[in-house]
């Protein structure tokens, strides 16, 4: 009732009279509602005093701790078509074992005795070394045999200059001689002509006198010519030893550039030769690559290009398989701000998927189903989802994880830090401040740290 009038009913009306009044009056409800009250209030009051142990929580997968233990794709290193396949999903292969057969589709490599005859290339350029060795080692016999055929051509040369010299020189002093008979003879006929003149002496010795003068000067003439013969025997004699110098020279010039040549080629040869052999070994080994075999003991998860005749590129993965021998880690991702609280060798607590699991982070010694770990490695660098990656291995000194384990199940994870009351940790969070935590030792204890609070 709204209790508009003035006029009271309560005094008119015995409550107590009907059931329904009788069942819901207490005169002692306001005091009970107050100590309830007051029980709840000392209850939260007791409970904000609570020690709570301060958390990081993160949230993951699991896998593997060494990197060459974790799943791995399979990439062909040619280009081909897939011929054959020599495994199924789901198989357990060896280090080696083949996967895939593949056919060439570049037409560089069609030829199925590529190998072979590149082979025989090879050995035909080594031949041709070979032979450009002999034609270089022909080529400085050559160039020895016309050095000393020089040597005696020149002896020859200058012997017959000397041979010239000695002829001029015979002939200098012939003509000498003859130039003094001719004089005598003069002088003598001059001598009988005065006397044939006078008439002392007949006209035959005159004649005879006479004829001895034109002897003596035929003789100077002839050996005038003599000597200017003889002196132009010299000089050729001198040009012919030029002659064999310079024509002997040009042979061993050009013995020698063919020399050169024959070297050039040889080294061009040699080049030859090393393309050839890493041409060789590339066909060789591109054989091999033919054969897309396990890199190392695991399962066959998934083939990316199951079907017969496809193509695949250099690089491109056609399985995929996972190694049988690892060891399980947690591959946690921390925000940024708490960063700095995970460090390597920080004990962490565990939840894996599929595992009952009563949790009480606050109050680890209350949970049920999880499983300690250590901080095994700490990313330095920011990863795409916008925290950092931290690997938490398994902790030798706590319960070992569950064998049924797989790589790839989720995880959740919670590093334990200080020992606060209840009411801190509330205040904290609704101010949105770092948790308080220790620098501890090595092993993650706070053994002789100092309490620090990350401001």
């Amino acid at each position: 009732m709204l209790n508009i009038s003035e006029n009271r009913l309560e005094p008119q009306v015995q409550k107590l009279h009907y059931q329904s009044f009788s069942e819901v009056w207490d005169p002692f409800g306001a005091r009970n509602l107050a100590l309830w009250l007051l029980s709840l209030l000392g209850i939260f009051i007791i409970i904000l005093f609570v020690p709570w142990t301060q958390n990081i929580q993160a949230t993951g997968q699991l896998t593997a701790l060494q990197p060459n233990q974790r799943p791995q794709t399979v990439q062909s290193t040619i280009d081909g078509r897939i011929e054959a396949w020599f495994v199924s999903e789901g198989d357990t292969v060896a280090a080696g074992d083949t996967l895939i057969f593949l056919s060439e589709i570049k037409d560089d490599y069609f030829d199925p005795n590529l190998v072979s005859r590149t082979d025989l290339q090879l050995q035909a350029k080594v031949s041709s070394i070979e032979a450009y060795k002999n034609k270089v080692a022909a080529l400085q016999n050559q160039i020895q045999a016309l050095q000393a055929e020089l040597e005696l051509k020149v002896s020859q040369a200058r012997n017959k200059v000397l041979q010239a010299g000695f002829k001029v020189q015979a002939d200098s002093i012939d003509l000498e001689a003859a130039r003094i008979n001719f004089q005598i003879a003069q002088t003598q006929f001059a001598r009988w002509d005065t006397l044939y003149k006078q008439g002392i002496k007949s006209r035959t010795d005159w004649e005879d006198k006479r004829n001895k003068q034109q002897e003596s000067q035929a003789k100077l003439i002839s050996q005038e010519n003599k000597l200017n013969v003889a002196r132009q025997e010299l000089t050729n004699a001198q040009l012919s030893l030029s002659q064999v110098r310079n024509e002997y020279e040009g042979k061993i010039a050009k013995a020698r550039s063919d020399q050169e040549s024959a070297r050039s080629a040889q080294y061009e040869s040699e080049a030859e030769v090393v393309k050839l052999r890493n041409k060789l070994t590339n066909y060789e080994q591109r054989v091999n690559f033919r054969y897309i075999t396990a890199p190392q003991r695991g399962f066959i998860n998934k083939a990316f290009k199951p079907g017969l005749g496809e193509t695949v590129k250099a690089g491109e993965p056609v399985a995929s398989i996972t190694p049988l021998n690892y060891q399980l880690a947690a591959e946690l991702y921390v925000r940024p701000v708490d960063l700095p609280l995970a460090r390597k060798g920080e004990h962490v607590r565990l939840e894996f998927d599929g595992w009952p699991t009563i949790v009480f982070s606050g109050w680890p010694n209350t949970s049920f189903g999880t499983f300690g770990g250590v901080i095994y490695a700490v990313e330095t660098d920011i990863s795409q989802n916008g925290k950092y990656r931290i690997l938490v291995a398994p902790d030798p000194k706590d319960e070992p994880w569950p064998e049924l384990l797989r790589v790839g199940a989720g995880v959740n994870g919670f590093a334990l830090l200080n020992d606060v009351p209840l009411w801190y940790e509330l205040w904290r969070q609704l101010n949105g401040f770092p948790p308080d935590f220790y620098t501890g030792s090595a092993d993650g204890g706070d053994k002789g740290g100092s309490k620090e609070k990350k401001k």
